[in-house]
């Protein structure tokens, strides 16, 4: 359970959606309010994961049937007309002439319905090209890296700080058919020295500006990322000059934004 001041409660909940949180509930107590997600059983990482959150937080345990009855009214997410994300465990769901894909999020952050997930689907419908390399960062469950691939992508490449990441992404791209094309690990930035066509980070701005010089040297042709407020990431985009804004997508108060070398979309 996290408590936050309600000026802050918004960026909180993310910071909990990017912990791996598949649901968030949100209740107003006094001057506060309480944000409780599920985040998984093992006391030591989620103690680690939580160190730098800004917020106060304690752990409380529940039982896991009770957990996940969320699992029962998720729906899918329709990202645009000719692609939508469906959870893996739905077997009643009419067939789609669009592309379809089908995500497990397990103990990550990615089942495809977050505002910030479906900004960075259409930018990647947008501006991934056959046989591109892409590399998600906080991939997560990999929702993005697979959805690459998918779209057109020769390969796609997801990292993260979350351990569970590399076997939820390898489900995920199981499921969909492309296990051969995405990988995901826990290996840094810093470790790797190859530019990729498309980098793709949704995660919080503090990390964001943090993993800048990174993120300026891995991108090819565009970098997107998202986790940012509509009336607050213009501080995120200064941090990633000389890239410059070339699109903005905002979906339900964030938005994703596409930055290339020159302020346009590749044609």
């Amino acid at each position: 359970m996290v408590s936050a001041a309600p000026a802050s409660a918004e960026l909180a909940a993310d910071a909990l959606w990017q912990l791996g949180a598949t649901a968030v509930e949100e209740r107003s107590v006094g001057e506060h309010v309480e944000l409780r997600a599920a985040l998984g059983d093992d006391e030591n990482l989620l103690r680690e994961l939580l160190a730098d959150l800004d917020a106060e937080w304690r752990l409380e345990w529940v039982d896991l049937s009770v957990a996940d009855t969320w699992r029962n009214f998720v729906q899918p997410v329709l990202v645009s007309q000719s692609l939508r994300v469906v959870p893996a465990w739905l077997d009643d769901v009419a067939p789609s002439d669009g592309l379809t894909l089908l995500i497990e999020p397990g103990a990550t952050f990615g089942l495809g319905n977050h505002p910030t997930t479906v900004g960075c689907l259409r930018l990647l419908e947008l501006l991934v090209r056959q046989g591109d390399q892409v590399l998600d960062v906080g991939t997560g469950s990999a929702v993005l890296a697979v959805a690459a691939v998918r779209i057109g992508a020769s390969h796609a490449h997801g990292t993260d700080i979350n351990p569970a990441s590399p076997s939820v992404g390898a489900t995920n791209a199981m499921l969909n058919g492309v296990a051969d094309r995405v990988t995901v690990d826990l290996a840094g930035l810093p470790t790797m020295s190859e530019a990729f066509d498309v980098v793709v980070a949704n995660i919080l701005a503090p990390t964001l500006i943090e993993l800048s010089t990174d993120l300026i040297r891995l991108s090819g042709r565009v970098l997107i990322v998202s986790g940012l407020l509509a009336d607050r990431y213009e501080h995120v985009v200064e941090a990633l000059a000389p890239l410059r804004l070339a699109h903005l997508e905002e979906v339900d108060g964030w938005v994703s934004i596409a930055l290339t070398r020159s302020g346009q979309l590749p044609q």
